[in-house]
Formats: structure tokens, sequence, C-alpha cells
């Protein structure tokens, strides 16, 4: 995972906050809308509310196509159907409806045709045909039972005619609808100004007159209804929320409740119609269809209702549609009123804000996270974020969904472009500088820390590591080219792997000798303790080789590794046209020497004090004596690797202490007991062999009383 620092942090918000403004932005409110018709969508399929149609407040009676193909409707204009109309609606309230709403309009009276009939027209010979649907109308409207329906335009006005409006008398309710730019109903109108003074739309007359209360407003301005305050996102309409896909709201066919006025069941209109809300409207395939938040998943017009007097035609059984008949949406706004369950939409801010925090989100998984995983992140942070949406539209709350999702798509785009052009620049430089130096699994950690070499020269605390092998070139003389590059190959690949795998670099290789270094360009705290470590293992893994390897077959390699920590210049050095990642430093020159020293004492790891001292108490090791190296004046501590601490055999052990015994002697100037304490040694130890010639020289020949206990090698 890569490390975020704050230009991450600040480009993070600016693009979160440019993904948000611009998805919230009015240019694209129809995503608003459309998170509405996804939420209703993914309620409908993932989350099971299929309500009792029989529990609804209101009911729908349907001019449908069985009304249009049964007697006496079949064949019949429309204008002479409303002496009928007027005996249904006397049983509905007979039935005990509550309100009955007219989602049809009777703009004309066939007693007004002028179609000729004979010597006069149509309409003189019908004088009187409407009287007892207009006495229906009267009674009804008295009594507070009745709402006709109108369609506000100043264009086209559409309103019952003459006669109507004067027996409903102001019983009449717009039926305008509130119609988003993509021509889909989502939020239904509340009222609407008419000689200055506002009027509630028709289903709000209706729910009122059910509730027995009338419609106020509060301070805020929000419509409220017998104590319930309607939710407005949008000033004066209410987000209509189809719970039940339509399926919960019965529809009543009309020609089987006129077949049922002929029978005479006055019990079936008072099971069906008691205490509820009628709206009569047409129910047809081609005509007032609307589209609405259901076009996704598709609704229902309505629940088939229960029969009294007709047998339910054949090929009825319903099928969803992306469209519904208009009357469904009067009263799915009846429900959703009387019920207290409109939907409740974030307003802009709180929408804005919330689409902003998850793009931020996002646009940080993005910095944070390779393009992959953070696609993989978006996916599953927004299918857990339209989760919530879903249990929250559950209960009536509209979360933006597409607004969000969009955003932090964009975002995330926007972020990989950022981090590809700019933020990324540097780690791209750095692993294309250091492919074939260092291990990958080390180029990755060097990048996840955040701290990038200063490929241009700074100060490391580093650890170098020299390696050489020991009488290589009398070994080479007696090898092909082509058996030479082999073993050199496995060698080197060996070892390299080595030092890789333990977070070093290889700096270079001169021949058959390796140098490298831990510390840089990795930082790497640890870097002497891992550089020890990989020396131990390069010595293990050389006699492995040499036992197992046919390439290493009766060559019996050795080599020497010499270790010493310090101060560096890590960078990049060289020409003005070639250069290399490289280190310069008396750092690097002491390690150069250590491993030289090897052959002076017969070891194979030699380290200075002062990787001794950084790597604390890791390991087991044996003092081997204090030098001074060539080009150098001070002298040096040295030391040999034995194992990891409390790693070291019973052999090691008392080998170690009979030469430090030996030393102390040695440097106490008790020559005599020096001999004495390395001899016993001098047949399985190189370093107290030589010790031990050293000692006798000095018991033959003692030296001035300025000697020092120092060992100055006059080689390389």
């Amino acid at each position: 995972m890569r490390r975020i620092g704050r230009r991450d942090i600040v480009a993070a918000i600016l693009i979160a906050l440019l993904a948000g403004a611009v998805f919230t932005s009015p240019p694209l409110q129809t995503l608003q809308g459309l998170s509405l018709d996804i939420l209703t969508a993914m309620r409908g399929k993932l989350v099971s509310d299929r309500r009792d149609p029989a529990t609804s407040p209101v009911v729908v009676v349907a001019i449908d196509g069985e009304t249009y193909d049964t007697p006496p409707f079949k064949g019949s204009p429309t204008l002479t159907w409303t002496r009928e109309i007027g005996r249904v609606l006397g049983s509905i309230t007979e039935g005990g409806a509550k309100v009955i709403g007219f989602d049809v309009i009777f703009p004309s009276s066939i007693e007004q045709s002028e179609i000729p009939f004979g010597d006069a027209p149509l309409g003189s010979r019908m004088k009187g045909f409407d009287r007892d649907y207009l006495i229906a109308l009267r009674q009804l409207s008295d009594s507070g039972k009745l709402v006709l329906g109108e369609i506000l335009s100043n264009d086209h006005p559409d309103r019952p005619y003459r006669a109507q409006q004067l027996a409903v008398k102001n019983n009449i309710r717009a039926l305008n609808v509130h119609t988003d730019p993509d021509d889909v109903i989502r939020r239904m109108p509340l009222s609407f100004a008419i000689d200055g003074k506002p009027v509630p739309a028709m289903a709000i007359e209706l729910a009122a007159r059910a509730l027995g209360t009338t419609p106020g407003t509060e301070p805020s301005g929000a419509m409220q209804l017998s104590g319930y305050t309607i939710p407005s996102a949008i000033p004066n309409t209410l987000t209509l929320n189809f719970r039940g896909m339509g399926r919960d709201i019965p529809a009543y066919s009309f020609a089987n409740l006129r077949a049922c006025v002929e029978k005479g069941d006055r019990d079936f209109f008072r099971r069906a119609f008691e205490g509820k809300v009628v709206l009569l409207g047409t129910v047809l395939n081609f005509e007032d269809r609307k589209l609405t938040s259901m076009r996704l998943s598709g609704g229902y017009d309505g629940s088939p209702a229960p029969r009294c007097a007709l047998p339910a035609s054949a090929g009825t059984a319903q099928k969803a549609r992306s469209d519904i008949a208009g009357v469904f949406v009067h009263a799915t706004v009846v429900r959703n009123l009387i019920e207290r369950d409109a939907v409740t939409e974030l307003g802009f801010p709180a929408r804005t804000i919330l689409t902003i925090a998850f793009a931020a989100i996002i646009a940080c998984a993005a910095c944070m996270l390779a393009p992959s995983g953070a696609v993989i992140a978006w996916l599953a942070l927004t299918a857990v974020y339209a989760g919530m949406a879903v249990v929250a539209f559950v209960h009536a709350l509209a979360l933006p969904l597409t607004e969000p999702a969009l955003a932090s798509l964009a975002a995330l785009a926007m972020m990989i472009g950022y981090r590809f052009m700019l933020a990324d620049r540097d780690e791209r430089f750095l692993r294309k500088s250091f492919a074939f130096y260092l291990a990958p699994e080390v180029i990755n950690t060097m990048v996840a820390s955040g701290k990038m070499p200063a490929l241009g020269g700074e100060m490391r605390n580093v650890t170098m590591f020299f390696s050489d092998l020991s009488g290589f070139s009398s070994i080479a003389e007696t090898m092909t080219p082509g058996e030479l590059v082999t073993l050199m190959n496995e060698y080197l690949s060996a070892m390299t792997d080595i030092i890789e795998g333990h977070g070093g670099y290889v700096d270079k290789y001169i021949g058959d000798s390796i140098v490298a270094m831990f510390g840089a360009p990795a930082d790497d705290p640890a870097h002497a303790r891992n550089a020890v470590r990989a020396a131990l293992k390069c010595h293990e893994t050389l006699a492995d080789l040499n036992a197992n390897n046919a390439a290493f077959a009766g060559h019996g390699l050795s080599h020497r590794i010499g270790l010493n920590s310090g101060e560096a210049v890590v960078g990049n050095i060289g020409s003005r046209r070639r250069f290399n990642y490289t280190v310069m430093s008396d750092t690097v020159n002491v390690a150069s020497r250590l491993e030289g020293a090897n052959k002076y004492y017969g070891t194979a790891i030699m380290a200075s004090e002062a990787t001794v001292a950084q790597t604390g108490d890791a390991f087991a090791w044996r003092e081997l004596d204090a030098i001074r190296v060539q080009g150098r004046g001070e002298a040096i501590k040295v030391f040999e690797p034995l194992a990891e601490r409390d790693g070291e055999s019973a052999e090691q052990k008392k080998v170690t202490a009979l030469y430090a015994e030996g030393l102390a002697c040695w440097r106490a100037r008790e020559f005599a007991k020096a001999v004495d304490a390395f001899d016993r040694l001098a047949k399985v130890d190189p370093p107290s062999s030589m010790f031990a010639k050293r000692a006798r020289a000095l018991v033959a020949n003692p030296p001035p009383l300025e000697w020092t206990p120092v060992n100055t090698l006059e080689g390389k």
C-alpha cells in the first residue's frame, strides 16, 4: 500500500470537491431522479414489500378495456355513460366511501352536441339526459364526498362542462403533475396558486377530507396535514413512494361495478368501499400513461380487486410495464399522505456534502492503492453504500446514489491520472533506475516507506559488504572460458540473491568480487544486522555449492568478506553522460581493507567494531584483534561473527574463550602466556596459529616500552 503525503491529501480533497460539485450541479439534476429510479428498482427486487391491497386506504375504479368491451358501454360514446356513472357513484357512497375523486374530465355533455339528427341537433333531442348524473354530483358534493378534476393551463385548460361546475360548486381540484426534465414523474405538486391563493391539488384534497382535516402551512413553508409535515426536497412537491410497485392498490372494473348495481349487491359495495378514498379514472393501454420512478423495475396498474357480478375476463394477468395509468399516480399520493409514507430526500447541501465525502474516500483509496485495487475498492464501497441506501429507502429516506457513485468514479479516474502525471513520477523513475540492481521486494519496501533516495547524493548510515574469492586467479587459469563463465554466474547469482534477500544493494561486480551496501537506497534501520546475516548465509551457501553443485566440483572455492558501518555519500555518481548509483567514503575503504585482512588471520568474515556496535546483541562474536589498515592511521578493533545469538556451537564457545584469554595476555605484554593459550588452538584455528607465531617472536625479541597491541597491515 502506497503511503500518502500532504500533497496527495490536498489533491484528493480538491478532486473530491470538483467531482462532487460537478455531479450535483443543476445541469446534472437528472441524476437525482435516476437515484430514485434505481432505489425503487433495487428495493422492489431485494426487499419483499408486498402489502395486502385490502389494507389500502385508497382504491381505484377503473374505466378499463373490459368496460369498453362490455354492454351497455360497448360502442357507446363516453358522453352517454354519465347516467351509469351516477348510479355507480351512488352505490359507492352508500357503501361507506369517505370521498370520491375524478381523474376523468367530461368537458362537454351530449346535451350540447350539435351533430345534426333529423331536422334538429342531437343535443336538443337529448335535453335532460344528464339530469340524474348532475343531481348525483350535487348530492355528493354537498355532503363533501366528491371532488372533480381539472387541468390547469394558460393555453389549453381542461375543466368539467359548466353544468357540472355548478353542480359541485367549488369542489374541483387540479390533476396537474410535476414532470422532471427527463419526462418522468417522481414528485407531485401539493398546491396551485389560483387567483393568488394556494389551492390543494386533487390528491391533497382527497387525503385531507379522508382524515377530516384541512392542509396547513408551517413557518418553514412546508405543508402540514393532520400533524404530518410533508417532506419536500423541491418546494411544494411530494416525492412519490411506490412501495408496492402499484400492486398495493385495488382496481375495480367499472363494468363489473355497474353490473353489481344491476344485481343489487349492496354488501359488496360496503365490503369494497367502506372507509376508502375512491379515485375514478381510465386504465387503458394507450391513454393517460405516465413514466414514474418505477420505469426501471416496471410497475403495475393496481391489483385486480374481487369481482361482484361479471366473471374475470380471460387473459387479464398483469405484466410489469415501464409506465402506469395516471390515476395510480394520484392514488399513490393519497396513500403516501394517509400513511405518512412519502419519500424524504436530502436537500442540495446535504446531498452535495455526502457526494463529496464519498468521492474523497475513493480518491484517498486511489491514492494509496494500485489502480486495480482502487477499482476493486470503488466497486466494494459502492456496493456497500448502495446496500445502505436501499435499507434507508425501505424507511422512506432517499440517499443520493448515482451522484456519489459517478462522482467517486470520476475522482478515481482523476486521482489515477494525478498519480501517473505527478505523484508517481519519482516512483516510476526509481523503479526504472533500480530495476536491475535491487530485488523487487526491496524496491516495494523503499516506495512504501516514503523515503526515496536522493539520486543527486546524500549522506546515509550504511553497512558496506565486500567479498572476494580466495586464490581465484590460479583456479581460473585451469578452466575454459565457458566453464569459468558458468561458475561465476552460478556463484554471483547465489550470492546476489542472498544479499538482495536481506535488503542489500549490489553496487558492482569487480571480477569475482562483490561490492554491496545495506541501508541505501532502501532505508533500513537494521542494515548492520541484515549485512551480518547475509555474510553468514553467503558463507554457508558457498560450502553447499562446493559440495552439491557440479560447476564447483573439484575447485574448493572459498571467499573473504569484509563488513564496516558508518556514514557514506550515496547517489548518482559519474560523468555527465554516464553515471551509476554508488557509494563513496572512508567507510567503503575500511570495508575493502577488512575483506583483505581476512587472509592474514585465515578467517572468512571480518567486521569492524562499528558494525558490531550497530548489531546490538543479535550475534555471537569473537574479537580478533586491533588492526591498522593501509591508508588509515587510526586503529580498528575487528571481530568475527560466529552465529546468531545463542546459536554458536560448544566448540565455538570453547575456542572463543581460549582465544580471548590469549588476546588478553597479548595485550598485557604477557607473551609467553599468550603462546600457551594460542598453541592450544593453533592446529584447529588459523587466527590462533597466527597469534602464536607473533607471540613467540616477541618472546624472543620483546618490543619497546612504547609498543601498542595493534597489528599494522602492510598490504591491501
